[in-house]
């Protein structure tokens, strides 16, 4: 059955010349052609000599379904056939015949299949490579103009009547702009450009196309085709394709590859837009989460840093808020917390508190009840496991000195760096908000010299996990240890040091989030201006 329904005309021939068996495509060759025929009768004469060549050079010792280096060639009837030998035994040759012209065609196909599946790997590639809108418009273009056009333009929609044309021309060079067109002005373009369902390609003539389109070719166009180019039910863009030649339509090939193509860079634009989209609006978001530049204070120093228990994430549960005035007008309020969790979800909470306090600050005069307050609110607002830990600190310049009022709501007990090296916590305990209905605080008072500091820090400092054996509290004590040596430093040196002292003692562990305030009474004298450089929120590499 596989002999009978080769498509390749098959015949056995004997030594001499008879036709021992002929399968159905070399009985539809040669007219006559079955067993017990002499192959010189129905076959053409360069083929009888070929048959007998390779008999005569046939060996008594030669292996059976040998093949044989002796190939013929000439016409049978029009076409020309290419005769290969294999012996079929000591006395049969197996001849099959292929026409050359039908082979050639074949091997032509196969090569132009490879080079358009190429093309797509490497489209495939380049397009879902990334998820940069401008990359993904100029690699369309760019690709369009290498297998389906002498030029190419993308035309996206971005408001209304407002368009990003990215174009390409025949040398590869790729330009874009930002233009007012009115799709209309070119048949096809305004169907193409409604994405879902994807309208058919539409050939134009260049006489019906505007300027704007055929100046990309810079020569003369001959055809004009545009397609969708088709994204995930949203309206993503269009091809323009612009030809040289007038033929219009696709080849064969093209009708297969070119919608795979549209389909696969409609679908990347279509992402990278989205992507785009998701990130400005993130990007929005996260700067009202981001901690901010501490503003600077008349009459006092001020340093934050923060740094988040990821490398990967901008923000997290720690923050730090400051406000140049607050309560009646005299004091200044600066605000350091720890909401629990990490990540977006602390961010969010975070960002929750940070807006309460802002509309909380005109009563700063009152810690408590602004504690109180916002104690309320997450209770009626917020997760019932979710809670944080805040420090209040509220500043006053009086003369040559700084005076803070503290209050803590469940958080580490702020510290006093004095000129001689001691280190003095501050015992203004309370209890954390947003799990109790009803909270207790106390408000502790301190008075700074010139030159002394009152460090706000969040639990992140000194439960940093590590040091030699990897699995120590950083501690208090070994913070307040590291203090006594930087009695006099200035605010941002001292934060630097303190937040750098905690990531060195992790290592390369996993830590929380980090957040850390000085507050400094300047040692200039009271009628001049402190310089407050602005703080950054990283610690140092």
């Amino acid at each position: 059955m596989v002999w009978e329904d080769a498509p390749y005309p098959m015949l056995t021939v004997d030594t001499a010349g008879i036709i021992e068996q002929a399968n159905e495509a070399a009985r539809l060759l040669l007219a006559g052609a079955a067993a017990g025929v002499p192959l010189a009768r129905v076959a053409p004469a360069w083929l009888s000599r070929a048959h007998h060549e390779v008999c005569a050079g046939l060996h008594v010792d030669q292996r059976v379904d040998q093949r044989v280096d002796q190939r013929a060639r000439g016409p049978v009837g029009g076409p020309v056939f290419e005769a290969h030998p294999v012996h079929a035994g000591r006395d049969r040759v197996t001849w099959w015949l292929v026409d050359v012209d039908d082979h050639q065609r074949v091997v032509e196909e196969l090569r132009a299949e490879r080079e358009w599946t190429a093309f797509m790997v490497e489209a495939s590639v380049e397009l879902l490579s990334s998820l940069n809108l401008e990359h993904c418009l100029e690699a369309t273009a760019r690709l369009a103009v290498r297998r389906l056009a002498d030029a190419a333009l993308v035309v996206m929609p971005l408001a209304p009547r407002q368009y990003a044309i990215v174009s390409c021309d025949q040398r590869g060079e790729v330009s874009r702009e930002r233009a007012s067109v009115d799709p209309r002005t070119v048949p096809g373009l305004g169907e193409a450009l409604q994405g879902f369902p994807p309208a058919p390609t539409r050939w134009i003539e260049p006489a019906e196309t505007p300027g704007w389109v055929l100046r990309h070719q810079g020569g003369e166009v001959g055809s004009v085709a545009v397609t969708a180019l088709p994204g995930h039910g949203l309206a993503t863009g269009a091809l323009v394709l612009l030809r040289r030649t007038p033929r219009a339509g696709f080849s064969d090939a093209e009708k297969v590859f070119a919608p795979l193509f549209t389909a696969w860079a409609g679908a990347a634009i279509s992402v990278a837009r989205l992507y785009a989209e998701q990130a400005a609006i993130a990007e929005t978001l996260m700067a009202e989460l981001l901690p901010p530049v501490a503003p600077p204070l008349e009459g006092v120093e001020l340093a934050a840093r923060y740094r988040t228990a990821g490398d990967s994430e901008r923000v997290g549960g720690d923050f730090y808020d400051v406000h140049p005035v607050a309560g009646s007008g005299r004091e200044s309020l600066v605000v350091l917390g720890d909401v629990s969790g990490k990540g977006l979800e602390a961010a969010v909470l975070t960002g929750r508190i940070r807006n309460i306090l802002r509309a909380l600050v005109p009563l700063a005069d009152d810690h408590h009840r602004v504690l109180e307050l916002l104690n309320g609110a997450l209770l009626t607002h917020g997760d019932p496991t979710s809670f944080v830990t805040l420090v209040l600190a509220s500043i006053e310049r009086r003369a040559d000195q700084v005076a803070v009022r503290l209050t803590s709501a469940g958080h580490p007990p702020p510290l006093i760096l004095r000129n001689d090296g001691r280190v003095e916590p501050v015992h203004a305990v309370g209890t954390l908000i947003g799990l109790v209905e009803h909270i207790t605080c106390v408000t502790e008072s301190v008075l700074l010299e010139p030159g002394e500091t009152c460090l706000l820090y969040s639990d992140g400092i000194v439960e940093a996990r590590g040091g030699p054996v990897g699995d120590e509290f950083f501690g208090e004590e070994r913070l307040c240890e590291q203090l006594r040596q930087c009695a006099g430093m200035p605010p941002e040196a001292l934060a630097d040091r303190v937040q750098m002292l905690a990531c060195q003692w992790v290592g390369l562990g996993e830590h929380d989030d980090m957040a850390v305030v000085a507050i400094t009474a300047p040692r200039e004298p009271s009628h001049r201006e402190p310089s407050h450089p602005a703080p950054s929120h990283r610690a140092p590499p």
